[in-house]
């Protein structure tokens, strides 16, 4: 829908009228004007949305007037865009950009000068003004008075099943079953909650029923209760009375009609007094606790919550000491092909699958990841056609297009959207960034987040970085079960995420129906020239200069020859120069970028991550609101200077690899040469860069950077450690700190750090000898020292001989790394006294040290240490390790799983 599109202009309007003051003279009251009667519209769009998940269309004259909605909401965004550049460029710069303004769009075809552009924006408030007068002439802003919990539902839930499901056609819940009904048949005097979470179609429903068939004539009385969304606290009460009643076969208070709120809650309490009582709801709402909490009793009451919400689960727990959470899993394999066949394969023997089916049968089943939803209804509809390999082929290579258009498929989807239209706006545009990517793709958090915050869906929040704003966008999305974590971190935070396949097939859906992002590929050659964002996924030329792409805000690529992609990107700086995110990550045939780069005006995102690009241009001096640039993994080693003038960067990302040197060279790895730093006072994330360059140093520059989260510096001197240390205590943000020597050679001196940052979680060290005074001479970790700190890694400490740490010391360690240290003999002193450490590596430790770690020997290890790795060793210590894991498995306490993975020294 419009809703998104409508919203985000709201959005960037707000700012305009409250601080660019300067660029809306003569239009600020258009401006305005427009903003306000946006507003009004914004909540229509919103029950627009409701009413067609509910009853499955909204007709098409609202589909009409929503698409006009959503082009204009375009123009109106694209028209601002240009005159914030007009009004901010350089004299010179505008002549040069007024040839492009006849490609933007044809409501702006004919703009010359600025003063046409605010005539633009005139006409733009009067067909806003014209859109909203049509919508009440035609009815279409009733949609407003109608609660959606009254309309009429036009479309089959299949969930509704999962009511009357015998046992013998349950599969892969026995084990969760039995334990809710152990749980729910407690002998406990207090109340108790269990919490079932799980994604949409995950079996919550199906599990919550067959226990409450079990234990239902255990309770005095019982309800079986779906809270809908929207609901009322008045009926969800007298629903509840009246279920309460009919369980005991007495009839609930005639006047429950005309009671108030108030009179329900105090009718159920002296009800329920005194018995024991069963309640189940199917629940979407946190507040729906606040509104039952009073009227249950504490008397043996157990209440059951299927959610998909995870913040629904917890929030009982503010009121109630036993709270239960059961979190579904995807069911494995085999349960999930032994569900599929009893669906499928009705009339087979035994519903076993027949031999010529085998095949596509896994493939299909494997294609719903355990989604019992998705089984079920997909298996339903292929026992009706013919059992034959071709037509269970063809229907597996179409099952995105079936599941969206087939009637018996279109139900299963319809669930998994509602999570979708259950978010606020500005989720929705960041869920809907999940569709840009391949199915099954595991994206990196950072680059979500980055990407959010470059498009303007991150609200600022008063005492908090943007980032942090959209760390907690992902949070919830993950909380809500749309978003599944695929990788961690070395502190286990969420690294890469993905979206389920079915999921994603939904979000694709919604993608293309609201314009957010077209992708271009072989089997969907043209673009319409309406989305405003792109997604070049071609392996040929695509003759992507005849498309008309000015509108186009944002422009991913995957893959690529390289005809094609020179084609492309010299087109950019001439086609779409109103680009916001520019990301070529992971399309290795780019080896440049276009000179004329810099006239991207409004550019904030730019990545070239692992492709082949050498060199930045000059011009890139003049993306003036570039906020991330990432150079990590490709060939760009030096920086132009120019990249001085971008001073809102906050992100600025290099590394690379030469490929010249041994696989655990020193100088394997290397950072990006910049000449100057102290400009980008906002940066929060810089790694890594090189601190020496043609004997100049940066390092005295890094005081400047306060706001700095993550530094990763590499080429440090013996005699910088002290300036390098004055600049990291400035650092009160700091997180992550990686510091590497310039040579093997280098004694790298820290003595001069007395206050490292508080915040401090991550430190990695590499270099011949490094010494630090906050540890004494050599490394002594000192009672207090790093509270925050849970990771530790020191690399290719070649003069470290002994490590101690003091009990207090690294309180919050959970992973410490050792690499390359041959005068380590044994095992840190004091190791025991690192109570939450979870993870030990060991990288080309000496055979001594290796020989210490003996746990009969005298030495105590803490029994929260469960994974030990210890990485390319010689050989002949491969049998001393072996031994160990198994006497150090004996000496840990038996519900500590060890892992030891030992591997050879690469030749």
């Amino acid at each position: 829908m419009a809703e998104t599109a409508v919203c985000s202009l709201i959005d960037k309007l707000i700012p305009l009228l409250t601080e660019e003051v300067n660029l809306l003279r003569g239009v600020r009251g258009e401006v305005s004007e427009i903003k306000t009667e946006l507003v009004f519209i914004r909540a229509f769009l919103k029950d627009a949305d409701q009413k067609a998940e509910v009853e499955g269309d909204i007709g098409d004259g609202v589909k009409a007037w929503v698409e006009e909605l959503r082009e204009v909401a375009f123009k109106i965004e694209d028209v601002i865009d240009v005159y914030i550049y007009l009004t901010t460029i350089n004299h010179s710069d505008r002549h040069r950009f007024i040839a492009f303004l006849s490609k933007i769009a044809c409501f702006v075809t004919k703009l010359k000068p600025q003063h046409h552009i605010a005539t633009q924006i005139r006409e733009l408030k009067g067909t806003i003004r014209g859109i909203k007068d049509r919508s009440a002439r035609y009815g279409f802003d009733s949609l407003q008075q109608t609660p959606m919990s009254d309309a009429p539902q036009r479309w089959n839930d299949p969930r509704r099943a999962a009511y009357f499901l015998r046992e013998a056609d349950v599969v892969g819940i026995e084990s969760p079953r039995n334990e809710l009904i152990e749980i729910l048949k407690t002998h406990s005097p207090e109340r108790i909650v269990i919490s079932i979470v799980g994604f949409g179609g995950s079996g919550k429903t199906t599990l919550a029923k067959q226990g409450y068939n079990y234990v239902k004539r255990d309770f005095d009385c019982h309800a079986w209760i779906t809270v809908s969304e929207p609901y009322s606290a008045k009926e969800l009460l007298r629903n509840l009375i009246t279920k309460v009643h009919e369980a005991t076969e007495a009839s609930a208070p005639a006047t429950i009609d005309t009671m108030d709120e108030q009179s329900l809650t105090e009718q159920l309490i002296n009800y329920l007094q005194n018995k024991k009582y069963f309640v189940f709801d199917d629940v979407w709402n946190k507040e729906f606790w606040g509104d039952v909490n009073f009227a249950l009793p504490e008397n043996g009451g157990r209440i059951v919550i299927t959610t998909r919400k995870n913040e629904v689960a917890s929030f009982c727990k503010r009121s109630v000491s036993s709270v239960h959470v059961h979190l579904m899993e995807p069911l494995p394999p085999d349960k999930a092909m032994e569900l599929f066949c009893k669906r499928a394969f009705l009339s087979e023997p035994e519903r076993c699958c027949p031999a010529n089916l085998e095949y596509w049968s896994r493939e299909i089943v494997a294609s719903c990841q355990g989604l019992p939803l998705a089984i079920v209804a997909i298996a339903g509809l292929l026992s009706t056609k013919n059992k034959v390999p071709y037509e269970w082929q063809k229907f597996y290579e179409t099952l995105s297009s079936e599941l969206v258009n087939h009637s018996d498929l279109k139900s299963t989807t319809r669930i998994l959207s509602l999570s979708y239209t259950d978010l606020p706006y500005y989720l929705k545009c960041c869920i809907l960034y999940f569709g840009i990517f391949p199915k099954g793709y595991s994206v990196r958090c950072g680059r979500l987040i980055r990407q959010w915050i470059a498009e303007g869906f991150v609200k600022p929040q008063k005492n908090k970085t943007l980032e942090a704003v959209a760390k907690e966008y992902l949070s919830e999305l993950i909380d809500k079960g749309l978003v599944e974590i695929s990788n961690v971190d070395d502190e286990g935070k969420a690294k890469r995420c993905r979206v389920h396949d079915l999921l994603h097939v939904v979000i694709s859906q919604k993608m293309e129906e609201s314009r957010f992002c077209q992708v271009l590929s072989d089997e969907s050659p043209t673009f319409e020239g309406v989305a405003r964002r792109l997604l070049i996924i071609f392996s040929s030329d695509n003759n992507l200069q005849k498309a008309e792409i000015s509108r186009v805000r944002c422009l991913f690529m995957f893959n690529g020859d390289n005809e094609m992609l020179n084609s492309t990107v010299n087109a950019l700086a001439t086609s779409v120069k109103l680009l916001k995110v520019l990301d070529f990550e992971d399309t290795p045939c780019l080896d440049h970028l276009p000179e004329d780069i810099g006239d991207l005006f409004h550019l904030r995102y730019l990545s070239v991550r692992r492709t082949k690009v050498k060199l930045l241009p000059n011009s890139i001096g003049k993306l003036v609101n570039m906020e991330t640039l990432d150079l990590k993994e490709s060939l760009v080693y030096e920086i132009p200077a120019s990249i001085n003038r971008l001073s809102k960067l906050r992100h600025l990302f290099g590394r690379s690899f030469v490929n010249n040197t041994e696989l655990f060279s020193f100088d394997r790895v290397r950072g990006i040469k910049i000449q100057r730093i102290e400009c980008f006072k906002h940066l929060q994330k810089l790694y890594y860069i090189e601190a020496n360059i043609d004997g100049a140093c940066i390092i005295e520059e890094l005081g400047a950077l306060t706001q700095l989260r993550t530094l990763g510096i590499f080429k440090v001197r013996s005699r910088d450690g002290k300036s390098l240390c004055g600049c990291i205590e400035k650092m009160k943000y700091l997180e992550s700190l990686v510091v590497r020597s310039i040579s093997e050679d280098e004694t790298l001196d820290l003595d001069s750090i007395s206050h490292p940052p508080e915040f401090l979680r991550r430190l990695c060290l590499r270099g011949p000898n490094i010494y630090c005074k906050i540890f004494g001479e050599q490394l002594h970790f000192e009672e207090g020292v790093f509270p925050k700190l849970k990771v530790l890694g020191l690399n290719g400490l070649k003069g470290l001989s002994s490590l101690i740490i003091e009990e207090g010391a690294l309180r919050d360690l959970e992973k410490l790394y050792f690499g390359t240290s041959p005068q380590m003999k044994e095992v840190p002193t004091g190791i025991k006294h690192l109570k939450n450490l979870k993870s030990l590596y060991f990288l080309h430790m000496p055979d001594e040290f290796v020989a210490s770690v003996n746990p009969n020997g005298g030495r105590s290890y803490q029994s929260s240490i469960t994974i030990l790795y210890v990485m390319h060793i010689e050989k002949n210590v491969l049998a001393t390790l072996l031994d160990f894991k198994g006497k150090l498995k004996d000496g840990l306490k038996a519900n500590r799983d060890l892992e030891l993975t030992s591997t050879t020294k690469r030749e």
